[in-house]
């Protein structure tokens, strides 16, 4: 294969209108939240991700696990867990079995912010997929969204 394939520039191709898909769902939902909640997307997402876990075996997510759901870094969700925790809305703890991890819950408050925001979040992204149906380049991209059952995850 060469930088001139048809093959790879179709790739290419499919990959730019990925990318263009998910920036403009994105920042269609980062405006909702930030005006309707005062949360970014991410720390919607974060938010979501631990309100998930639970309290039997296996059951809290280290914080590698919670950087990788949330697509951040390690350091770059250390920080955005402070700054929760700062705002009352994560708090952490040690490891009852083994002092050197830490876990990371949501607070009271973090799960009543997370219920009012996951509506705005849902219509923000119902909107933003709408719009983008509208374009034939990313209708297809919108449908295989729409298609897509996971099983567990946002």
């Amino acid at each position: 294969m060469t930088a001139t394939d048809p093959a790879l520039t179709a790739l290419a191709q499919g990959w730019c209108a990925l990318s263009l898909l998910h920036g403009r769902i994105e920042t269609h939902i980062e405006r909702r939240l930030q005006a309707q909640h005062g949360l970014s997307v991410r720390e919607y997402s974060l938010l979501d991700v631990l309100s998930r876990q639970h309290n039997d075996e296996g059951g809290h997510l280290q914080m590698k696990q919670v950087a990788d759901a949330v697509v951040l870094s390690q350091s770059a969700t250390t920080r955005l867990v402070t700054r929760l925790e700062d705002r009352g809305l994560l708090s952490r703890y040690l490891c009852p079995t083994d002092r050197r991890g830490i876990y990371t819950d949501v607070t009271e408050a973090g799960l009543e912010l997370l219920e009012e925001a996951r509506p705005t979040h849902n219509a923000a992204l119902r909107a933003a997929l709408d719009e983008a149906a509208t374009n034939p380049e990313l209708a297809p991209l919108v449908r295989a969204v729409e298609a897509t059952r996971p099983a567990a995850g946002c």
